[in-house]
């Protein structure tokens, strides 16, 4: 019986310790991971590195789409039924909309896009459940960046579309204690000035959000970024608005 019960304590011990190296493990990655991204945005604030200053552009004969903005935008694949359009992505991850609006005269002004497809703001938003009390002035700052990539963008001749911010699907669990239904309540409060704007709107917040109004899981991989399955569906009505614009 004594032996028994020792196999079965030295058992749990030894799936403690499994346990434990595991999360140890994991936490010594994440933290690897977010001190290499700080670190790396101390060195290159905007991410001027990210792309030549200067790309080599020989004169195109089709109109240029440019993707702007954040990892969404990064990771946004080009439509491809739509061959009439050069695609070019100027997307960086993990940026705010005040790091997107001051690399635009590095990275797209020298590209001279006929449509800018803007995805911005979650990076902002969803630092809110840490700086509570700077709420309006996060909101604020979203909406100033958003006019002033619009007005660059029309600036240089381009026909911008904004996108609507994603909505946001349930956080994991190592994400929760710096989450809150406050993310959601801005992401709504700034796609409500974006709507306002007298340029044209690709909804993706509408497409993209279940009846909860959360991040669709059948279009998602995790609770901020989507799956082939949401890009194909953003790139059905980009299609349509790229061809409309063409067309007037």
């Amino acid at each position: 019986m004594r032996r028994q019960l020792g196999r079965v304590v030295g058992g749990l011990l030894l799936a403690l310790l499994i346990v434990s190296v595991g999360l140890n493990v994991y936490l010594y990655r994440l933290t690897d991971r977010y001190y290499r991204q700080l670190n790396t945005v101390r060195l290159d604030p905007l991410g001027m590195d990210s792309f030549p200053a200067q790309p080599e552009m020989a004169p195109l004969a089709q109109p240029i789409v440019l993707f702007y903005g954040d990892s969404r935008a990064q990771q946004w694949p080009a439509p491809s039924d739509l061959p009439q359009f050069t695609f070019i992505n100027r997307g960086i991850g993990s940026q705010t909309s005040a790091q997107v609006a001051l690399r635009f005269e590095a990275h797209v002004t020298p590209i001279q896009p006929d449509v800018l497809v803007v995805q911005v703001c979650v990076n902002d938003l969803k630092t809110i459940p840490l700086f509570p009390e700077n709420r309006e002035t996060i909101v604020d700052t979203c909406k100033a960046n958003i006019d002033k990539i619009v007005a660059d963008a029309q600036a240089v001749g381009a026909v911008v579309v904004l996108t609507t911010i994603f909505p946001v699907g349930e956080p994991p669990l190592q994400r929760r204690p710096v989450w809150s239904s406050e993310i959601a309540a801005a992401i709504n409060t700034v796609n409500q000035h974006i709507r306002s704007l007298d340029v044209p709107v690709l909804d993706a917040y509408h497409l993209l959000a279940d009846e909860r109004g959360l991040l669709n899981p059948a279009y998602s991989v995790d609770e901020l970024h989507l799956n082939p399955a949401g890009y194909a569906l953003l790139n059905t009505e980009l299609r349509r608005l790229l061809l409309t614009i063409r067309d007037e």
